[in-house]
């Protein structure tokens, strides 16, 4: 049976397979000597070492160099010449403003690429890699897509609003989203006034963000939508509207007052389904591929409520919440460890992490990721990506392998094998600081770099616990049949296997 203990991990189960494990659910995995460097610490000095980052230091990543008025709104004048072409019905002046508009909106489309790019670089090359995947978190939960925004600097905004609060408070996660312009638009709040009021942010602000179905009525979506009349934006900052706001007093989920939009966020706050609505979903993003609320096996219930009754007790506070997660005991059982589908965020940042890959051309990955199903600043809707089994398709794997292989050997789909000079990666440097701790006895005793010492370094670091068995046999005859010559060539060849085999989609 499953451990449903959030007691911590006892130090003699911690160890490289532990330390892995945790790089891999709390980022994007490490190298080698990563993995190591935590495994050599205890157990609650590796999580505090990933879960309680510096937020006040520099990090040496490129910034965005975002042009926040590539959408800007029109002046003044503008306005009035548009208004005045459009009385007389002056085309000339309607067809120049149209195409400053699409031209606007086609230079918008190359920031959104580059922000694509700038965040994917950040994944690959933050030392705060629990920090990006938590942005990646509220990324997916507050969703909001480029579709439904069409401003790439409103997405950046928020993108590094949920960057500054990744692993703070998710009350102010949730204070902040009711003010977010990208999300104002997106759910078109920006027309909720009180003589047309809008349902659609106070819906999904129950549904989707806080409460989850089930917890809410519709008349608290009428009484909610009331309380957000008003809150709209004017060019990229939150701007509230007050003789557009309704005034009135209201009842939301058994409250009464005269509430707005804030007011309405701390009331979802104060409802005890969201702790646990908040404990599901870092169950879900950390843990477990796991399904709906009312599909939990009852292991996931017992923890996921236990992670409810502490995000209550420290009050949304996340980081304590996720320090008891990654200590704990249920975190590294054998039904957790390795049985999560990658993303494929994750896929492609871990493989560049782990192998320390070059970037190759970004665009092309960028394209492979929106291929494989994420396309990132564009989630499909409003509930954000689906994750799990929902990853996997024959197509998708199809991609996933090709991009594997392009990231290590340089090589294109559409190409027959590479070029050695212009792979431009060292494909054996994987082996300068692998962990030994997962050989057999029989390998630690080959000199050099032998065919089992290479064979079990390559799958304990890529497959991990699941690098046993038949895979190791299938390797051992890989080399074999290169009459066993560890050159780049052959070992970019062992890499491209097991990265193509069904166990590296899982982490």
């Amino acid at each position: 049976m499953a451990s449903v203990s959030l007691q911590p991990i006892a130090r003699n189960r911690w160890g490289f397979g532990a330390a892995q494990h945790l790089l891999n659910r709390a980022g994007f995995g490490g190298t080698a000597g990563q993995i190591q460097a935590l495994a050599s610490m205890r157990p609650d000095e590796a999580v505090k070492y990933v879960v309680d980052y510096p937020t006040d230091e520099e990090v040496n990543i490129p910034g965005a160099g975002v042009d926040q008025d590539i959408m800007r709104p029109l002046t003044d004048e503008e306005r009035r010449e548009l208004a005045r072409a459009r009385r007389r019905n002056d085309e000339e002046t309607l067809a120049r403003y149209q195409a400053i508009r699409n031209q606007r909106m086609a230079q918008d489309r190359e920031q959104l690429a580059m922000l694509q790019q700038w965040w994917l670089g950040r994944m690959i090359e933050s030392p705060r890699p629990l920090q990006e995947k938590l942005t990646l978190l509220w990324h997916g939960h507050f969703a909001v897509n480029y579709r439904g925004c069409q401003d790439s600097y409103l997405l950046y905004q928020q993108n590094q609003k949920f960057r500054g609060a990744a692993n703070d408070s998710f009350a102010t996660l949730a204070q902040q989203v009711v003010r977010d312009p990208a999300m104002l638009i997106f759910l078109n709040n920006d027309r909720n006034v009180e003589r047309q009021p809008n349902e659609n942010l106070a819906r999904e602000m129950m549904e989707l963000f806080t409460l989850g179905e089930g917890h809410y009525t519709e008349k608290d979506i009428h009484e909610a939508a009331r309380a957000l009349t008003g809150y709209t934006y004017r060019d990229n900052d939150f701007y509230f509207a007050q003789h557009e706001h309704d005034k009135g007093g209201k009842e939301i989920l058994g409250r009464r007052g005269v509430f707005d939009g804030d007011d309405f966020a701390k009331i979802c706050l104060g409802r005890d389904a969201c702790p646990w609505f908040v404990a599901y979903k870092l169950y879900r993003h950390f843990a477990g591929d796991i399904g709906r609320p009312d599909e939990l096996t009852e292991a996931q219930k017992i923890v996921i409520g236990a992670m409810g009754r502490s995000v209550r007790k420290h009050e949304y506070r996340l980081k304590p919440v996720l320090t008891e997660l990654f200590l704990s005991e249920h975190f590294y059982d054998e039904t957790v460890m390795g049985r999560k589908i990658k993303s494929p965020a994750e896929l492609v940042a871990g493989l560049m992490r782990t192998l320390r890959t070059p970037v190759r051309d970004a665009g092309m990955v960028s394209d492979a990721m929106r291929m494989m199903g994420q396309e990132l600043f564009n989630p499909p809707n409003v509930s954000g990506w689906a994750g799990g089994r929902a990853w996997i398709n024959t197509s998708t794997l199809f991609i996933r392998q090709n991009v594997a292989t392009y990231l290590i050997t340089g090589k294109a789909p559409f190409k027959d094998g590479w070029k050695r000079s212009e792979m431009g990666y060292d494909a054996t440097g994987v082996l300068e600081d692998s962990d030994e701790r997962g050989l057999t006895p029989a390998a630690k005793q080959l000199p050099g770099p032998g065919a089992e010492r290479v064979v079990d370094r390559v799958l304990g670091l890529l497959l991990g616990a699941a690098g046993t068995g038949h895979r190791r046999e299938e390797m051992l005859g890989f080399l074999a049949r290169h009459e066993n010559r560890i050159t780049n060539d052959v070992m970019a060849g062992l890499l491209c296997v097991v990265t193509a085999m069904p166990e590296y989609q899982l982490c």
